[in-house]
């Protein structure tokens, strides 16, 4: 069993870089830590790339819209796969004066935030693949340009674990066991809707007072009533059969302590037959959800959920150009850079 303190260790020059956000250095690091064959799997409209191209394709057009960007990571957590693949998972928020546009989103002249989860697999002391999900619709709605359905649940800046330990080291003796509620949990997840609802179990595996963190476009739910009021039932109205593909997603489930953290490039795949998700009108069209997520239990349940979807890429699948509706949605504003005024 690898030595998750130790890739943590790896990577911690990289996080420190990003941290203070010198663009020589971060790049330097990157390069310096990433195998020259490694695969970045970015969410919609990065793509697939290289190691090559990762920091000038999704970092350089970044910093050139939020000159003074900083990375705030609020989780790290390192672990084995069951098929022995060693993982780091890290989250947090791309922060920064939104001076110029990003991706053709109007810049705001204020402080904005971008929610990331980033993930790496390490062989022989390198990154060899990447899977990374910017929350870029965040950004859309924080310019008052998100030009798609409103959310659901509730949008805010979306917070560190109550807990304040997720940047720690964690004891390992938990992590089996938690890793294994988190199974169990999506196990009995997907009895339903084939079984009545009561066979998911909420209350087993579910804190009272849990918070699901989920993406922009879908929003933030407190606890279990509004887990199934805000995400769960619109899903599964949408997509019925979600769970009954297993041979056509790659999860990759670790953890460490009382974390767990999956990363899938798809981690779910399921036909779009119903109404009620994200606006989207069914078409009876099976579409693949890129998800990464990381879990925090407590006393044997869990307390919080961070999600993050490729939301861009679904509607992308289905035939929708957000970002040409976001275009169209904005050509009536000034999207040129946010100056700043002398003061007199």
């Amino acid at each position: 069993m690898s030595n998750p303190t130790n890739h943590k260790h790896m990577i911690a020059p990289l996080r420190a870089a990003l941290r203070d956000f010198d663009g020589a250095i971060v790049r330097e690091r990157l390069g310096a830590l990433m195998d020259p064959n490694a695969v970045v799997h970015m969410c919609h409209p990065f793509g697939d790339l290289g190691a090559d191209n990762f920091y000038d394709t999704c970092f350089a057009p970044l910093v050139q819209a939020m000159p003074d960007v900083e990375c705030r990571d609020t989780i790290v957590v390192a672990g084995q796969t069951p098929e022995g693949r060693d993982w780091i998972g890290y989250c947090g928020s791309y922060v920064g004066t939104f001076k110029a546009s990003f991706l053709d989103i109007p810049p705001t002249g204020h402080l904005a935030h971008m929610r990331f989860h980033e993930f790496f697999m390490i062989e022989n002391g390198k990154i060899v693949e990447v899977q990374a999900i910017w929350d870029i619709p965040e950004l859309m709605m924080q310019a008052n340009a998100w030009p798609m359905a409103p959310s659901l649940g509730r949008e805010w800046a979306t917070p560190a674990p109550m807990t304040q330990d997720g940047l720690t080291d964690h004891d390992l003796c938990k992590t089996d066991a938690s890793v294994q509620h988190v199974l169990d949990m999506l196990t009995a997840l997907i009895r339903h809707p084939v079984e009545p609802v009561e066979a998911m179990e909420l209350e087993k595996f579910w804190h009272p007072k849990m918070n699901w963190y989920g993406p922009a476009g879908i929003g933030t739910a407190r606890g279990i009533e509004g887990f199934r009021k805000w995400h769960q039932i619109p899903f599964l109205n949408a997509m019925p059969d979600r769970g009954q593909f297993p041979d056509e997603i790659a999860p990759h489930f670790f953890g460490e302590g009382e974390y767990v953290a999956v990363t899938g490039w798809p981690d779910m795949v399921q036909t779009l037959t119903g109404d009620g998700w994200l606006g989207i009108v069914p078409n009876n069209q099976k579409i693949s959800l890129r998800s990464l997520d990381f879990w925090r239990l407590e006393n044997g349940k869990i307390r919080e959920n961070w999600v993050l979807v490729d939301l861009l890429d679904v509607y992308h699948q289905l035939g929708v150009d957000v970002f040409a509706r976001l275009r169209a949605f904005n050509m009536a504003r000034n999207t040129a850079p946010v100056l700043q005024e002398g003061c007199v």
